[in-house]
């Protein structure tokens, strides 16, 4: 079903494209300036959204053994995510829960995890496995100082943890069967090549960017050049999104191979063309086609607010469908990564920087998204709604909108 409805987008994009026109919004629409730079609305995001909504926090091959773990920090929250020995991922409270010191750090693997602090051990399941010195300590009920467990789930080759343990919000039905639709990359297959963290400005001043190409050929005339199309067509999965261009000729990354689309059968259209553009997961994942190497691969730009409102970090992932043969592709593959890095760093985040610092003199009333903008508008709607909505309104909101997909 999934890639009927693929097919189905890639027809629209070709009728757009021989027709020269794109799918736009009723009306330009007006953002406050404010809600980029006001500190306490800063922290109610923070709080509202990431603290509350399932977030992409890796791609499975992040873990790809039993007993790989991953360690961050996401919205102030230490977060603990482990392939457990029944091939199943656990995500927990990265705190002791004798005093709360993390009990691990970084990436690897491990079946248990010791705390630094006094050495009470915990099994990669959140199983408290022993007491430091017991026989002085005291008794402790075991079950009842594991680990706490964050909702979780894998699909489509991508890890999703809600840092509510409460939550009452389907992981399911907050992907608005999105995950059916990233599910035909195979990305559970692919290979991890490379990561690496960015600094950038205020979290929606740098998504924003991701799902805008409006600023294609202005902003990286010098990188992906002058004449790269800026119109986009946007296909939502309740706030998740993908944006891609309306074109019948399919250029293939990286490359100056083109094919007419209308030249050949439907079931002859190759994978890559029917998943071109960016794929947005709400609300701060970016996933973008790319070759390197002769490999076809995508970098997956994981964005986190930062420590501060003028700040964020985003973590760069670039997968690779199939691991380089030979030194001459992992060469091929390095390149092109620290490609985008230049042009993500050097061209999109400092723009960003010099924005969030212009707006920061608060002379703006407000910021406009355009009608060719539609997923900025959609973007910042939903945002709105999710801000404003209390933890019972969530599992109807996504109800409603899986209902109507």
């Amino acid at each position: 079903m999934s890639r009927e409805i693929l097919k189905e987008q890639l027809r629209d994009l070709i009728a757009h494209g021989k027709a020269g026109t794109m799918r736009k919004a009723d009306e330009i629409i007006k953002i406050p300036a404010a809600t980029y730079t006001d500190p306490a609305r800063y922290d109610l995001e923070k709080r509202q959204v990431f603290r509350r909504l399932p977030l992409m926090l890796a791609p499975s091959c992040e873990l790809p053994g039993l007993g790989s773990y991953k360690a961050m920090t996401v919205a102030d929250v230490p977060v603990l995510i482990t392939r457990k020995k029944d091939g199943s991922i656990g995500a927990f409270l990265n705190s002791c829960t004798h005093r709360g010191n993390p009990i691990a750090q970084g990436t690897g693997t491990a079946s248990k995890f010791v705390c630094g602090y006094h050495g009470w051990t915990f099994k990669n399941d959140g199983a408290l496995l022993g007491v430091g010195y017991a026989q002085d300590f005291g008794v402790v009920d075991k079950a009842e100082n594991c680990l706490t467990a964050f909702p979780c789930l894998e699909r489509a080759g991508l890890i999703w943890v809600t840092l509510d343990p409460h939550s009452q919000l389907s992981i399911e039905d907050y992907l608005c069967g999105y995950d059916e639709a990233l599910a035909t990359f195979g990305f559970e297959n692919w290979h991890l090549f490379e990561s690496r963290e960015l600094p950038g400005p205020n979290w929606k001043v740098a998504y924003d960017g991701y799902l805008d190409f409006y600023h294609l050929p202005v902003l990286h005339a010098e990188t992906f050049g002058a004449d790269f199309p800026n119109r986009a067509h946007f296909y939502p999965w309740g706030p998740h999104q993908r944006v891609t261009i309306p074109t019948e000729i399919f250029s293939f990354p990286n490359s100056e191979e083109k094919i007419d689309l209308t030249s050949m059968s439907e079931d002859e259209w190759p994978d890559v063309a029917l998943q071109s553009g960016v794929w947005t997961i709400f609300p701060h994942i970016s996933i973008a086609g790319f070759d390197g190497g002769g490999e076809r691969g995508v970098m997956l730009s994981q964005l986190l607010p930062g420590d501060d409102v003028d700040s964020s970090i985003t973590r760069q992932y670039y997968l690779l469908e199939k691991e380089p043969a030979s030194d001459e592709a992992a060469k091929g593959a390095h390149d092109q990564f620290s490609f985008l890095e230049h042009v993500v760093a050097n061209e999109d985040y400092a723009t960003g920087t010099r924005q969030q610092n212009a707006l920061k003199a608060g002379l703006m009333k407000d910021v406009h998204f355009g009608r060719n903008e539609l997923g900025g508008q959609v973007f910042h709607q939903w945002l709105e709604r999710i801000v404003n909505a209390s933890d019972d309104d969530l599992p109807a909101i996504f109800g409603q909108a899986l209902a109507a997909e």
